[in-house]
């Protein structure tokens, strides 16, 4: 699972799943002589009160287990064959969904797909004229996109470069209209034609890009559910971008892999859902994450709070003096005018739009073209703002009733405020007296601990233990994982993925081996009195149990000496 799951979060009472003996309660750490030397184990507790001490340097055969459902996982007995029975039942499993698979992304990579060369002249222009500074991760993440086929952006102008068509897939129009400006702005100095598709056309104007698209009069068409309909057809499609995944269903993207097999797709979301997340964990997709922020871009200061006039009027009149905006969320189209009509009188000062996506289209365009031109000081809205918009210049949100709302719903609403330098708020309401589920709890926790730039993958990984994986995989693969745990099953599905692809379907299945063991009578770990933060001593012995390489030895010990200062002799024996 990578960085994703680390038993550095772990916290006693949590569950954990150890490979060779199954799911067990984690209850702390504690020393046990041995001869020769003192070390420390972690205590895990199994059904009928048994317990199992691990020592610190096997730490690679545990992992942090993540839930398909909200029900407890029931802990393993010590001893006997259940375990490996439960194993062996899961890995079918995960045998089954592998080939169905593969077979499926086999048809994709047996096709002929374009193969696209290096960067042209143009290209190069194109990525010179990027008005900031690449972040680290932006940068790998446009190689690697390259490799296998501001990431969309230069990917379209590449396939464009090549002869073939791009659609890029947005899920509002709003949306598509935002992303067809910062392209037809980008792209003006070339020979590129760029055009969008989406209910705010006419129908002689989306009748005149449907033709275009089948014709090749059209490079990059931009829009909505709309492109996806039976009448739009390209006549040379070689790359679909969509943006926000986590917004279509899957019906919708069925239809995309249907438009043609051979055609490279590259998704784009801030918390990629579950499933795909799952997949691109397991192997069968590729995913670049980008954790870095741009330059300059502050976290947003999340607070949570029982509805209250008074801290509304408060958060609303300090964005206004320092001449920003805000976005009030209310997702009831039906009570949605009484919100603002209270709004207004509670904070007289401040002029007030209001847009739902129940307004006729062009009502709604005038009201976020308004907004955007800072004729108002607050919007108060329904989700229509989730999706990618782009306002620098509103740096507060305060959202009614936050509980109803998923944990990647509340991370991308969050995400539409500080998009510029300015420090920007999140106001999370809760109903008073605080009577709320115990998952809308667990959520609010999770998006107050994600408040570093670039949680969003995080995010997906915990919404994915919040939510279960249930629906990942259809119902008769989610008994199994509830069994084994997400982490294992991943483990299982990624080997079986591995093994197909290696030798075709008649593959020989393999154990995880352990790696061998190495115990000599020194003292040989980490003591409480040089690192005395558990997670962290944890999070130091679970990345040297992980290294395959030696080279990568002296970067532990230094990252030790920087944070803890010079190792004592325990600690050089440990590394040696």
């Amino acid at each position: 699972m990578g960085e994703a799951v680390t038993l550095a979060e772990l916290t006693p009472g949590s569950y954990v799943v150890h490979i060779d003996h199954g799911v067990a309660r984690f209850a702390g750490t504690t020393h046990l002589d041995t001869p020769g030397d003192e070390r420390e184990y972690l205590v895990l507790e199994y059904a009928g009160d048994d317990r199992l001490y691990v020592p610190t340097e096997q730490l690679d055969r545990l992992g942090s287990y993540v839930a398909a459902t909200d029900e407890q996982p029931t802990l393993t007995r010590l001893g006997g064959n259940e375990w490996q029975r439960i194993k062996e039942r899961a890995k079918g499993a995960a045998r089954e969904i592998a080939e169905e698979l593969l077979r499926l992304y086999a048809t994709r990579e047996s096709v002929d797909g374009h193969r696209f060369g290096p960067d042209a002249t143009w290209q190069r222009d194109l990525e010179d004229s990027f008005p900031y500074v690449e972040t680290p991760d932006q940068m790998r993440a446009i190689d690697e996109v390259k490799g296998d086929m501001e990431v969309a952006l230069r990917a379209a102008f590449k396939a464009v470069n090549e002869g073939m068509q791009v659609a890029v897939l947005v899920p509002t129009t709003v949306l598509a209209q935002q992303h067809y400006a910062t392209f037809a702005e980008r792209l003006a100095p070339y020979p590129v034609k760029v055009d969008v598709l989406s209910r705010f056309r006419t129908h002689k104007e989306q009748a005149a890009v449907v033709d275009a698209a089948k014709t090749g009069g059209v490079d990059i068409v931009i829009g909505t559910h709309r492109i996806l309909q039976k009448d739009v057809a390209f006549s040379n499609l070689g790359l679909v971008i969509v943006d926000e995944e986590h917004r279509f269903g899957v019906a919708h993207k069925e239809r995309l892999k249907q438009m043609r097999a051979e055609v490279d797709v590259l998704t784009l979301s801030a918390t990629p859902i579950p499933r795909t997340l799952h997949m691109a964990l397991a192997g069968v997709r590729d995913m670049s994450v980008i954790h870095t922020p741009p330059e300059a871009r502050l976290p947003v200061r999340t607070f949570v709070s029982e509805d209250s006039g008074e801290l509304v009027r408060e958060a609303i009149l300090r964005e206004i003096e320092r001449d920003g905006q805000v976005f009030f969320l209310h997702n009831r189209v039906r009570t949605i005018h009484q919100v603002a009509e209270d709004l207004s009188k509670l904070v007289p000062e401040a002029r007030i739009l209001v847009g739902h996506g129940q307004m006729p289209e062009n009502e709604l365009e005038d009201v976020m073209v308004e907004f955007s031109n800072r004729e108002a000081d607050v919007l108060v809205c329904t989700t229509i703002i989730e999706s990618g918009l782009d306002m620098p210049n509103v740096n507060t949100i305060i959202i009614d009733r936050a509980d109803r709302f998923g944990l990647a719903q509340l991370y991308q609403l969050r995400g539409r405020v500080g998009r510029g330098d300015h420090r920007a708020y999140a106001y999370l309401l809760l109903p008073d007296h605080g009577d709320i589920t115990e998952a809308a709890s667990q959520r609010i926790h999770a998006i107050l601990e994600a408040t570093e730039l670039g949680a969003g993958f995080r995010v997906a990984m915990r919404d994915l233990e919040i939510r279960g994986a249930g629906n990942l995989l259809g119902a008769d693969q989610s008994g199994q994982i509830h069994a084994v745990g997400l982490n294992l099953y991943s483990q299982l599905l990624s080997q079986a993925v591995e093994e197909l692809s290696r030798n075709g379907s008649a593959a020989v299945q393999t154990e995880i081996e352990p790696p061998p063991r190495i115990d000599l009578p020194i003292p040989a770990s980490i003591p409480e009195d040089y690192i005395a933060h558990l997670p962290a001593r944890l999070a130091f012995y679970q990345r040297l149990s992980q290294i395959t390489d030696r080279t990568h030895i002296g970067a532990v010990r230094s990252d030790m000496q920087d944070r803890f200062g010079p190792p004592p002799i325990e600690v050089e024996n440990l590394l040696a």
